[in-house]
């Protein structure tokens, strides 16, 4: 679905974003009646106009740091544990299991979970800040897509994040005067 002998096979955004978009509606819905607490946000490719995505979703719940490990030990029993070697105390990482998307979808969706305010939330809502508020970049994130394949691009995407998380606090949309991540695009917060 992704890669065609190892090339990206990307879209813009745009073509995934309304399901992308009940993606996450969905997944808010079904958070919610697990009772699990936190914000749910689109974020990735798929979140940003004029982006080039490989055509799935990635979600990102933000919650209080006091209750992360019960919140993770919460998403084993509803989601699929993926990546396990990546996890650390502030990051757990989960693909949404296909009976649990909205009817007729087909995207690939992954959830990170992360604490408010730990390295890796900050990674997460400070990258993609600046990717929606500076085309620049943004092309330059398409550029290294555009330019890679797929295992390629599995090892320069952490170079291009570290690259935009030293653009942040000197940057126009970053540093210590920058609002927080918007809710998303719908203004629904919650899980």
């Amino acid at each position: 679905m992704c890669c065609n002998g190892g090339v990206l096979l990307l879209r813009p955004a745009q073509q995934v974003r309304a399901d992308a978009e009940a993606v996450l509606r969905a997944q808010r819905r079904r958070l919610r009646s697990h009772g699990v607490p936190g914000r749910l946000l689109l974020v990735g490719a798929s979140s940003v106009d004029g982006a080039l995505t490989r055509g799935d979703v990635d979600l990102h719940l933000r919650v209080a740091p006091a209750v992360f490990p019960e919140v993770r030990d919460r998403l084993r029993d509803l989601l699929v544990v993926v990546h396990p070697g990546i996890w650390s105390p502030t990051l757990a990482t989960f693909a949404v299991p296909a009976a649990a998307l909205p009817r007729g979808s087909v995207l690939p969706t992954g959830l990170a979970l992360t604490p408010e305010g730990s390295e890796h939330d900050l990674r997460f809502t400070r990258c993609w800040q600046l990717l929606r508020a500076d085309a620049d970049l943004l092309a330059e994130h398409n550029a290294v897509k555009l330019a890679s394949t797929e295992d390629d691009y599995e090892q320069r995407k952490p170079d291009f994040f570290d690259h935009l998380l030293h653009l942040w606090p000197g940057h126009p949309a970053g540093g210590a005067g920058a609002p927080a991540p918007p809710p998303d695009r719908r203004g629904g917060a919650t899980p």
